[in-house]
């Protein structure tokens, strides 16, 4: 045993000043001797470890370096969400200026890993994420969080053609981009007349957990946004990690709206709900292709490459329905698709060849 309270079991990617760091915070805090290991990775620069104390239960303990993250937009919005009810961890200890908190441990049992294994609580589990989201979105007020606008609506659109198409495929940016234009008018258009609320912005299998109830446990909301009402339906039913059935997303967007206040139900009744979740979707699918393979190139993440084909799938997809997305999803079907199986294993061969 070390000269603190705590011994850190780590990979050696793990074994650097900021653990040191974090022994000497916990040793600080007086918490209770034990040990702390590796309990997740996450896309962006937090990482989480799991306190192992000597006696009690486990706690979760959170790595966020101050300059690189926003620890101080994380506890605001844990906060928020607390207050009208959402199961979000109970925070323990927590000090912005160095980046750590420690936390209660909701587990390890992700809606994802429900899914994997057919679990029967799988249809509660959905049942039980929906409601939640109605609590978010009609329990915190607006004024709250920066508001998800055209400017930003737009941005994120265009990691598509920089780093999907560019930079992963190795295909003309600025064509993929004047390919794009039409669509992106069209679909930021639609997601402001959508009516807005508290919107997670990650609000997938991965970040809820079937632990402790009440379900779901709802992590990773550092990012909220005052935003359109369909941005965590396509999260949570047209998930990047997990298939779903088209017959099921339309069964509980019925479900959603059935559960949603009147003016929700005024303003969007079953066809329209349904259009503006699958625009608000190929928003978002565009975005997070961009980002997966953003997530390796820039930054050595390889995981996320494989959920690029499924992503781009839901594109493909609601062009069956909605002829105005026929001419976009042609040109993945022939220019993109075909042609993400070569480009993973190029990428996979340079990362190898990278000392």
């Amino acid at each position: 045993m070390p000269d603190t309270p705590h011994s850190i079991s780590s990979s050696p990617a793990h074994d650097d000043s900021r653990l040191e760091e974090l022994r000497r915070w916990l040793a600080g805090q007086q918490a209770t001797g034990g040990t702390i290991v590796p309990a997740a990775a996450d896309a962006s620069f937090r990482r989480y470890f799991r306190l192992h104390p000597e006696n009690g239960t486990t706690r979760i303990v959170m790595d966020a370096p101050p300059d690189k993250e926003n620890l101080e937009a994380w506890l605001r919005v844990s906060g928020l969400l607390a207050g009208v009810g959402v199961h979000v961890p109970k925070i323990e200890r927590a000090d912005p200026a160095r980046g750590f908190v420690v936390m209660e441990d909701l587990g390890d049992d992700s809606y994802a890993r429900v899914h994997d294994r057919r679990d029967p609580l799988w249809e509660r589990c959905i049942a039980d994420a929906l409601d939640t989201l109605v609590l978010m979105q009609h329990g915190i007020p607006p004024g709250r969080l920066p508001v998800y606008d055209e400017t930003r609506l737009r941005s994120e659109m265009d990691l598509f053609p920089v780093w999907l198409l560019g930079r992963h495929l190795g295909l003309d940016a600025g064509r993929g981009r004047d390919l794009l234009a039409p669509l992106a008018e069209r679909l930021v258009a639609e997601a402001l007349k959508t009516p807005y609320r508290f919107t997670h912005r990650d609000y997938h299998s991965r970040n809820l957990l079937a632990g402790p109830p009440p379900l779901p446990g709802v992590i990773d909301f550092q990012d909220a946004v005052w935003g359109p009402v369909t941005y965590d339906l396509v999260s949570l039913l047209k998930d990047c990690y997990i298939d779903w059935p088209r017959t099921e997303q339309k069964r509980w967007l019925v479900r959603y709206l059935d559960a949603s206040p009147t003016d929700v139900r005024r303003a969007l009744d079953p066809e329209t709900l349904l259009f503006r979740f699958d625009l608000m979707g190929v928003q978002r699918h565009l975005k997070a292709a961009g980002i997966f393979a953003r997530l390796f190139w820039r930054d050595g993440k390889a995981a996320y490459l494989e959920s690029i084909p499924r992503t781009l799938d839901y594109i493909v997809q609601a062009a069956s329905e909605w002829p105005l997305l026929t001419p976009f999803a042609g040109f993945l079907r022939e220019n993109v698709l075909p042609h993400l199986d070569e480009a993973r294993r190029r990428a996979h061969g340079e990362a190898a060849c990278t000392p």
